[in-house]
């Protein structure tokens, strides 16, 4: 009973259709972490999170989908160790369950929100065994929801969450290759049968190259199979024809960190290992072909850094796409990798290669606000880009910038309009009741 009650005070907090006035739960708690600091603010920060998890149980679907919001939002704004450790498996069985409800029961608006929160949960337990065990649970349901022929807006997410637990709880590069054939099945059907059955479209190309790329960015020692390969490079210099930007810069980035790996001169080399004289033509065919498509790469690199800009083309899109093919182009020329600087508060985080570079943006794409968070507290990462915070501020040390004071302080924010909804609604919901769980301070009737 006792339990039950618990739920409905949970739903009765996240049962709005209106997003903006539950996102304000986890995102008051790092406010008020910022502003006065302790365990009082912590042990909130808690409740709202235990509330989110018990919100899942219910049976509207914008319930459930803006607890997951909540939840989402509280791992971006603190890294969760204590809930984790507590709530891990409870919180991985209601996502998974999200998931495997499939179109029928869960919109994909639920279903993207699960698979990013199963990626928050993944990078907060870091490697170990929950880790592992996020990966093993997650795998079949996320490719199961790849191959659904539903609405395809899940896709992206989908796509992110399998990058993202592979990346941190897979153990070989067997798993991490199986992934990546997951992830290629969905826009490219020559590969397998289990695909999504519609014209992919832009941003699902964008998704599927960025994420597989993340992963490639993974793999010191590839086992070549000239076909593959072929099809693989061939497809990418193929997107580097679209109109689209952000899939012309996708697929060049993927491109050079295939040639970064050194994918055609380990083939060179292994096709020196074969014995019979009978075989030797094949392995050679194939590694001519392979530089004849290095050579047209190379071509359309040279053509993509000087693009005039066309009717209705961003200006600053444009400039990052040349910026980035010369950077490519110089790559192939001369053997240069790219480097870059990321500031993480007071400390500099830098990158020298294809695979930092993809790396680092995929998660702070994956991470957004939360990024710059986990960079100076997540372990895990500091071990993934060997980075070490000089200074580590504590909760009542946090820095605001500007924005921030405006977005969080400010009597107009959108902080404070959504935390007087919310305790507009509990105060009516109080009053029909004659009591409740936020009534507590309220004076007591006489008998």
């Amino acid at each position: 009973m006792g339990k039950r009650n618990s739920q409905r005070k949970s739903a009765a907090m996240f049962d709005t259709d209106d997003d903006s006035s539950v996102t304000s739960s986890s995102t008051l708690c790092s406010d008020m972490m910022s502003v006065y600091g302790g365990e009082d603010v912590q042990c909130y920060q808690d409740s709202v999170l235990d509330q989110a998890l018990d919100a899942l149980d219910e049976k509207r679907g914008s319930t459930r989908e803006n607890a997951l919001s909540s939840i989402i939002e509280a791992f971006n704004s603190n890294i969760q160790h204590e809930f984790v450790e507590k709530k891990f498996a409870t919180l991985l069985h209601h996502c998974l369950a999200s998931l495997k409800k499939g179109s029928k029961k869960a919109s994909a608006k639920e279903i993207s929100l699960a698979s990013h929160a199963v990626g928050c949960l993944a990078l907060t337990v870091g490697s170990g065994n929950n880790a592992r065990e996020i990966f093993e649970e997650s795998v079949r349901p996320l490719d199961e929801s790849l191959a659904s022929k539903s609405d395809v807006s899940k896709i992206p997410s989908l796509l992110e969450c399998l990058a993202i637990v592979t990346f941190v709880g897979g153990t070989d590069q067997e798993e991490t290759e199986h992934s990546m054939d997951m992830m290629w099945r969905v826009i490219h059907p020559k590969l397998g049968s289990n695909v999504v059955a519609v014209k992919p479209s832009a941003q699902l190309i964008t998704s599927v190259v960025s994420s597989w790329s993340f992963l490639l960015s993974t793999i010191d020692d590839l086992n070549l199979n000239s076909k593959n390969w072929q099809n693989q490079i061939s497809y990418l210099s193929g997107l580097l024809e679209k109109e689209d930007r952000a899939v012309r810069i996708a697929a060049g980035e993927a491109l050079a960190l295939i040639f970064e790996i050194g994918a055609t001169e380990k083939f060179a080399n292994s096709r020196s290992a074969s014995d019979t004289s009978q075989e030797e033509s094949k392995p050679q065919e194939s590694y001519i072909f392979l530089q004849g498509l290095k050579g047209k790469v190379i071509n359309q690199c040279k053509n993509l850094s000087v693009e005039a800009g066309g009717k209705g083309s961003a200006k600053k899109d444009l400039t990052s796409q040349r910026n980035l093919f010369r950077d490519i182009l110089e790559f192939f020329e001369y053997g240069y990798c790219p480097e870059t600087t990321t500031k993480i508060g007071g400390d500099s985080l830098q990158t020298s290669s294809w695979s930092q570079m993809i790396q680092l943006n995929f998660l702070k794409h994956f991470l957004g606000a939360g990024f710059i968070k986990h960079m100076q507290e997540n372990e895990f990462l500091h071990d993934v880009f060997d980075f070490t915070p000089k200074k580590k501020f504590n909760n009542n040390e946090q820095r605001m910038s500007v924005g921030d004071k405006r977005l969080f302080k400010s009597p107009n924010s959108v902080l404070n309009k959504a935390r007087t909804q919310y305790l507009n609604k509990q105060r009516l919901q109080a009053e029909g009741r004659n009591f409740g769980h936020y009534a507590a301070s309220a004076p007591e009737e006489e008998a």
